[in-house]
């Protein structure tokens, strides 16, 4: 792929440049056994994941969304019969992954600092706008990127309409992410560049098959792989 006509470069943040789905994964786990004697484990994190999603349009992607659909369905799996210590102990979890400390993928600052100078960077991400401007201070990341714009959602309107706004010509904007969904396809339906780096660990929600003819975005298995096309 010929990124020669590259002039910005945006960047997903959620674990693209630091780890994040991995802290939710953890959350459940602990969430299901908060409520092991209501279901089965498996039953649990189904009716999580269906209160998550039934819940998005109501409170948007992020922890605490996540915590809200954690409460709702700990009344829900046990007839409203779950304890105040048990919803104070969800609570806390959430607030735990709020306060983790940001974790950096491998390669990120090495990426960055020979990127900086030679193009535009950008952080489009999704989420709590809050949370997401937390992480970004707590990583030290701020002063690679000339703008951050948290997103309500990362669907082909979201992108243009940013591209528009910030007088991007798609033909020179590059998207790197982790998410073939939210971060890839995307900016290939609306004529942009994109780099994909699976992340192990994907929310379901996230999960799309992957097209059987690559056009528009290239694959590799970690960051600083972006720099032999670059």
């Amino acid at each position: 792929m010929n990124l020669d006509n590259i002039k910005v470069i945006g960047f997903d943040a959620d674990d693209t440049l630091w780890v994040n789905e991995t802290y939710f994964r953890d959350a459940e786990e602990r969430f299901a056994e908060l409520l092991e004697h209501y279901e089965t484990k498996n039953k649990i994190d189904q009716e999580l994941f269906k209160m998550e999603i039934k819940n998005l349009e109501l409170y948007g992607y992020g922890i605490k969304g996540f915590m809200l659909s954690m409460i709702e369905a700990a009344l829900e799996l046990s007839n409203n019969e779950v304890s105040q210590a048990t919803l104070s102990k969800i609570l806390d979890l959430g607030k735990k992954m709020i306060s983790h400390p940001v974790e950096l993928l491998d390669g990120v600052v090495e990426v960055l600092e020979k990127l900086q100078g030679k193009y535009r960077l950008i952080v489009l991400t999704k989420g709590d706008l809050l949370d997401q401007e937390r992480k970004l201070e707590r990583s030290n990341l701020s002063e690679y990127f000339h703008h951050v714009e948290v997103l309500s959602d990362k669907k082909e309107k979201n992108y243009q309409d940013l591209l528009d706004h910030l007088e991007i010509d798609v033909n020179h904007f590059l998207m790197i992410g982790n998410s073939l969904k939210s971060d890839v396809l995307p900016l290939v339906n609306i004529g942009a560049k994109a780099v994909h780096i699976p992340f192990h660990t994907t929310w379901q929600h996230e999960q799309v098959e992957e097209p059987k003819e690559k056009k528009g975005y290239i694959t590799v298995s970690k960051l600083t792989e972006v720099l032999e096309y670059l």
